[in-house]
């Protein structure tokens, strides 16, 4: 009998694209569909960015570039990283890839060992268990509290620690919370990472999109040694509007670098040549684009809260950077809507989008079954209609 992998089998599909597949679906039968799931800026790729690209197609950049990018890619991100995050890397040990999702797979690749354990603090981003399980290791989940803005906390993260402990994932800003990780919660993980000598893999790739006085910090700023445990991975998706250019990278020891640079040759043989050439000039040109975008996000941010406080058996911790609110709504599980008790998450989201045309994403996926992500990457017009709907299904639930 034919079979697939047991590995196959074990990975779940992403629920923010199976949301997203279903309003697109009712959207291309004349459904008018708010969606607040799928997590990629409403704005069009700046025009510079643009231009770049059409450039390389006219002069020919088509072909295969080397397998971790093009050198004056690497380059730039090398001057990125030194100017905005105080760190200091060759090009050698810069891989940039298909997506920071690649990125992180091509790290995972590269460090895990059939049953080395990887620490993800809950709620997470739907694809690191998977990834994590996808390449041998076995994820650890640690389970974080709202008082703490769902951030991992030092003691919480030394318990779950063991032998078998090979990294700890840290996402800052937070997908889906949109939590901030300060200077010194870094360095109590900081500490913990030397002390039992484990990787830290940095997902940093919301770094632009933070509000109020909250500041993005690279933990792999805090010292030359913690650097060397650290894998930074970030791209140019969610800053420049560029989430289908597909370009992530990685910045790392030039041992891992090497590691990751033969995976990817044999599995993706190069990043996109001409979305790099556009990663370039997203990364080397007028950052003001990026300024433009951050301060719709934070007005769209403030609305939302404003609106969400008078709303009834549902509330949510005010998210610190990327483009998410949290919400718990695990108080509407326990009610009816129409006759039907809602139950969980999932029929939650199911019956907001068949009777209310309004796509949210369910918790489940990220480790949180009571609670639901709400993305205000949309417009603000697309952002009133959708709480005035989301607001009447709950007046509904009885």
């Amino acid at each position: 009998m034919l079979t697939l992998s047991q590995k196959a089998l074990a990975i779940s599909p992403s629920p923010t694209l199976t949301i997203d597949a279903r309003a697109k679906e009712l959207k291309s039968a004349g459904k008018d569909v708010i969606g607040f799931g799928a997590g990629e800026p409403d704005f069009d790729t700046p025009i510079h960015i643009r231009e770049a690209a059409k450039k390389a197609i006219d002069e020919g950049f088509t072909r295969y570039t080397p397998a971790s990018g093009i050198p004056e890619l690497k380059k730039a991100i090398c001057e990125k990283l030194k100017k905005d995050n105080g760190l200091y890397y060759q090009p050698g040990q810069i891989v940039v890839s298909n997506g920071a999702k690649h990125s992180l797979d091509n790290v995972f690749a590269a460090i895990l060992n059939q049953g080395d354990e990887v620490i993800i603090p809950a709620p997470y981003w739907v694809s690191y268990p998977e990834l994590v399980k996808l390449n041998g290791g076995i994820p650890v989940i640690l389970e974080t509290k709202g008082e703490n803005h769902y951030k991992a906390q030092a003691d919480e993260l030394e318990k779950v620690i063991t032998p078998r402990t090979k990294a700890f994932l840290l996402n800052s800003p937070s997908n889906p919370t949109g939590h901030v990780y300060n200077r010194k919660e870094l360095e109590d993980i900081a500490s913990l990472a030397l002390k039992h000598q484990f990787y830290i893999v940095s997902d940093e790739i919301y770094e632009k999109l933070t509000y109020g006085e909250n500041a993005h910090v690279s933990i792999a700023s805090l010292s030359k040694e913690l650097q060397e445990q650290t894998i930074v991975v970030n791209g140019v998706s969610k800053s420049y509007a560029m989430t289908g250019w597909r370009i992530g990278y990685t910045a790392s020891t030039q041992s891992i670098a090497s590691a990751m640079a033969s995976i990817q040759s044999h599995a993706a043989s190069n990043p996109n040549s001409i979305a790099q050439k556009a990663a370039q000039a997203a990364i080397t040109g007028p950052q003001d684009c990026v300024e433009e975008m951050r301060n719709v996000f934070a007005r769209r941010r403030d609305y939302m809260m404003d609106r969400l406080k008078g709303f009834p058996f549902v509330s949510a911790v005010e998210p610190e950077g990327a483009f998410y609110l949290f919400l718990n709504v695990g108080e509407t599980f326990r009610k009816n809507f129409r006759g039907e008790p809602i139950g969980d998450g999932d029929n939650l989201a199911a019956l907001l989008l068949e009777h209310y045309l309004l796509a949210i994403v369910p918790g489940n996926g990220f480790g949180a079954p009571e609670y639901a992500r709400f993305s205000y990457a949309t417009s603000l017009e697309n952002i009133k209609t959708g709480l005035d709907r989301f607001a009447s299904f709950l007046q509904e639930l009885t």
